[in-house]
């Protein structure tokens, strides 16, 4: 979830459990929600691991500052700070409540995204996730804007705000009957394609644009089947005809989800499709420098080989991250110079998301 949408849900909620008349020394309406908003952003403060390389933010991002066992600590150090240096003069004990109120929503919103978060930490650094909404959802983002928009303007302000929270939770449990849906659909083709048994597993991974967009995973071994799908579509849609400008690229992207009879199924390999290609592949991908990115991709397939001269880069994706009509991100991969020289790692153009933007701005002026 993007930090914006974490803190507006931070001052949602903690408009919503305000209290329906503030106490001396107890915060006031907007001073709580002031408080829920910078809480709610705090666990994404873990952006400064980002001076140690793409790679080890990747792999840490959502540890220790998302972990609901660090979360009375955080909230006391955040209240400590609110009383600090607000002009008001609030005790950290007034603050306390809404700040890891602020937290916690923060954390729940990660959970149900497919990135996974890890909220054991540091005595566990499984990432835990119920992957039903995309990212970035206008949808989710708009039920909080205009919560708060209510709540603002009517003096009794936490009754829009509740209303608010109670069709957000419906919305994420709608997402969730539509992930049962897809799932089905991914069981169906490995039957249908005799892709079961052990090593066999199936994920559904929310998509941007709708609700209804979803993207299969089928594993099986070392393959990858996947399928774009939008479970409301009923005719196959096709790419606008225009090249340019942001409505055109938005209709290429939502053209690539199709209806799931008609979807189509594209098979990717861990270690590439091509057989000469596998010893190399697996070689880049077994080395100790690429540990973080081993421990991070949970779809990871090989991309591409590139030869330079006597030197060769082995690049790797992670399913997660491709998106139809879109340079990829997060991909990342190992090098070589020659032969006997030890294998570095290296970055793929687009990975962390910076230059996947500026490259898709420049898609606009072709």
């Amino acid at each position: 979830m993007d930090t914006l949408t974490h803190a507006l849900s931070g001052a949602l909620l903690a408009r919503a459990t305000a209290p329906a008349i503030s106490r001396p020394g107890e915060l006031t309406p907007r001073t709580r929600m002031a408080a829920g908003f910078l809480a709610a952003a705090f666990p994404d403060s873990d952006i400064v691991l980002r001076v140690f390389g793409a790679l080890p933010y990747l792999d840490l991002h959502r540890g220790v500052t998302h972990s609901i066992i660090m979360l009375p600590a955080w909230a006391l150090v955040l209240a400590w700070l609110f009383s600090r240096f607000s002009r008001q003069c609030y005790s950290w004990r007034a603050i306390y409540g809404t700040a890891a109120l602020g937290i916690a929503i923060h954390i729940a919103g990660d959970v149900f995204t497919a990135y996974g978060t890890m909220v054991l930490a540091p005595f566990s650094y499984h990432r835990f996730a119920l992957p039903f909404t995309f990212i970035i959802d206008p949808y989710f983002t708009a039920i909080i804007v205009m919560g708060l928009a209510a709540a603002m303007l009517r003096r009794q302000g936490r009754y829009p705000a509740i209303i608010a929270l109670v069709v957000l939770g419906g919305y994420v449990g709608f997402q969730g009957v539509l992930h049962s849906q897809v799932i089905k659909v991914g069981k169906a083709y490995a039957a249908a394609h005799r892709l079961e048994g052990t090593g066999t597993g199936i994920h559904a991974i929310p998509q941007p644009l709708s609700p209804f967009n979803w993207k299969i995973i089928v594993i099986h071994g070392d393959n990858y089947y996947e399928a774009l799908v939008n479970l409301r579509h009923i005719q196959v849609l096709k790419p606008p005809d225009t090249a340019n400008g942001i409505s055109a690229i938005w209709g290429r992207i939502a053209s690539g989800y199709q209806p799931p009879s008609m979807a189509t199924w594209r098979h990717y390999g861990r270690f590439g499709e091509i057989e000469s290609q596998d010893a190399l592949a697996r070689e880049a991908w077994s080395q100790e420098i690429f540990t973080r990115y081993r421990q991070f991709a949970m779809f990871p397939f090989l991309d591409r080989i590139e030869s330079t001269g006597s030197g060769v880069c082995v690049w790797f994706l992670d399913l997660r991250f491709t998106l139809p009509s879109l340079p990829p991100s997060l991909g990342f991969g190992v090098c070589r110079d020659s032969a006997g020289d030890p294998w570095r790692l290296g970055q793929k153009a687009g990975a962390f998301g910076t230059d996947t933007i500026s490259e898709l701005l420049g898609m606009e002026g072709d």
